[in-house]
């Protein structure tokens, strides 16, 4: 079996982070925690699960606070896990099959990531993330903000999943304000980077500037596709917001010269069109929605409800505004299979029954 140490950095997690490490503390060999400045209870229940809690001065930098962290690992392979992480009791069966059959020519071990979910519980969001890492010092963290370890040599698939649960939000502006103090201190963002603010400017309804950033992303020849694809459906988003649906047609579209069609930019090709009350070639998108497979070995962010029920749902609402009732009721149904308990699945079954008796 090979040995992992948790390595983690945090600020002020006195509210989650017993949550998380209670949840971890059986599946891994040692625990190191690096505290960047707390000023509540954090390093004290830090202390309660090991006593390697060691202090970093915060500069404005994730990928340096995280390298500090592997740095002090001892173990054969390095995992890192944010405060508001969990690992769901599900789940830490399957870890141990995991780590008990790796073996050390492995170098990475991708995770699914579930980050947002639905009013049951699945995860309506998740993506695959680097999570166990060879401690060889060959794979550090990168950017400094939206850190990452380029997945390279050797990587595993994993199908066990880490939960990301918050509490409370952060500091919404933190990541926005440090990208614009690069920018300020004159540095040349990396396409990654230049992603990322894009979508921060997003986030912050900036959206003519986010339209602009995303702009200059897609002209850098070395943007990762998946980013490529992805910043396609957000400066979409962008457009919408400001009115101009056409060019977020055009947007969209222009995700096609990057790979076959996802799902995800589907669902968004046919909201766009229900919007321009386009409902016929509307059901064709979503249609393909529906025929898309969904591959995570792009490494790309998965919206698994645009797989199935999102597109039904809407198929439904297309259908009954093109006056064939059927074929809505039919969808709605098929949506039903997905999301029994869904409100507008719910709502949209006592309409169509109203509808039936009215006949």
């Amino acid at each position: 079996m090979i040995t992992i140490s948790l390595c983690m950095i945090l600020k002020d997690e006195e509210d989650v982070l017993d949550r998380c490490l209670s949840s971890v503390k059986e599946l891994v060999d040692e625990i190191i925690i690096v505290d960047t400045g707390s000023a509540d209870a954090t390093k004290q229940i830090a202390l309660q699960y090991t006593d390697q809690v060691y202090d970093f001065a915060w500069i404005d930098d994730f990928a340096a606070a995280r390298n500090y962290a592997f740095s002090q690992a001892n173990m054969e392979y390095c995992m890192w896990l944010d405060a508001d992480d969990v690992v769901e009791e599900k789940e830490r069966l399957d870890f141990l099959k995991l780590k008990n059959t790796l073996t050390l020519d492995t170098d990475i071990i991708m995770m699914r990531y579930n980050t947002a979910f639905d009013d049951d519980g699945n995860p309506s969001f998740w993506y695959y993330r680097e999570r166990i890492i060879r401690n060889d010092q060959s794979h550090p963290w990168q950017g400094a903000v939206h850190e990452v370890i380029t997945p390279n040599g050797n990587l595993l698939y994993s199908d066990v999943a880490i939960s990301h649960k918050k509490l409370r939000a952060g500091d919404p502006d933190r990541n926005l304000n440090i990208y614009k103090k690069l920018l300020a201190e004159g540095k040349n963002l990396s396409a990654r980077e230049q992603y990322y603010y894009s979508r921060e400017l997003y986030y912050h309804q900036l959206y003519d500037d986010a339209i602009k950033a995303f702009n200059l992303f897609l002209s850098l020849p070395e943007g990762w596709v998946e980013d490529k694809i992805e910043a396609c459906i957000m400066s979409a988003k962008c457009y919408r917001q400001t009115g101009k649906t056409e060019e977020a047609l055009q947007r969209l579209f222009q995700s096609l010269l990057y790979d076959v069609p996802r799902a995800e930019v589907c669902c968004e090709i046919g909201d766009c069109l229900m919007q321009m009350e386009r409902f016929e070639t509307a059901v064709f998108w979503f249609k393909t929605a529906l025929n898309c497979q969904l591959d995570y070995r792009k490494g790309g962010f998965i919206l698994p409800d645009c797989y199935g029920y999102i597109p039904t749902i809407q198929l439904c609402v297309c259908y009954d505004k093109l006056g064939e009732t059927e074929e809505a009721e039919m969808y709605n149904v098929k949506a039903g299979e997905y999301k029994p308990n869904a409100p507008a699945v719910l709502h949209n079954k006592a309409y169509f029954d109203k509808k039936l008796k009215s006949h």
